[in-house]
C-alpha cells in the first residue's frame, strides 16, 4: 500500500515551477487592473474637460488625515502587540511602532488643524 502523505509531500520540478508563478502572474493582472482603471479615469476627466462638463473635487486635507491616523494607528497598535508578545527586544517591534507613529502624528495634525479652524 502506497502512503498517501509522502506522495503529497513530494514536489516536482513542474508543480514547482506554477507555484512560483502563479504569485507573479497575479500580481502582473493586478497591475494592469489598475493601470486600465488610472488610464480610462485620466481619459473620461479628458473627455468631461473638452465638453466643458468636468468640475475638479476638492481634496479634503482634514478628512484624509483622520482616516488614515485612525487606521494607522489601529494597524500599527493591534502590529506592535503581537510583535511585543513574539519577540520582545527585536527590531521586529519597529514593524508596528512605525506604522503607530505615523497615525498618531496624522491624528494630532487633524486635531491641531480641526483647532485652527474654529479659532
Amino acid at each position: 500500500m502506497t502512503d498517501i502523505g509522502a506522495i503529497m509531500r513530494e514536489t516536482t520540478a513542474a508543480s514547482q515551477v506554477i507555484i512560483s508563478i502563479v504569485p507573479i502572474v497575479g500580481i502582473v493582472m493586478g497591475c494592469m487592473v489598475v493601470f486600465f482603471y488610472v488610464l480610462w479615469g485620466h481619459r473620461e476627466r479628458m473627455l468631461m474637460i473638452d465638453r466643458g462638463q468636468y468640475e475638479p473635487k476638492p481634496f479634503e486635507l482634514e478628512v484624509f488625515s483622520l482616516l488614515a491616523g485612525i487606521l494607522l494607528t489601529s494597524v500599527g497598535a493591534v502590529l506592535t502587540i503581537v510583535f511585543a508578545l513574539v519577540a520582545p527586544a527585536s527590531y521586529a517591534l519597529l514593524g508596528g511602532l512605525v506604522p503607530l507613529s505615523l497615525g498618531l502624528g496624522l491624528l494630532a495634525f487633524y486635531l491641531l488643524r480641526s483647532r485652527q479652524r474654529t479659532a
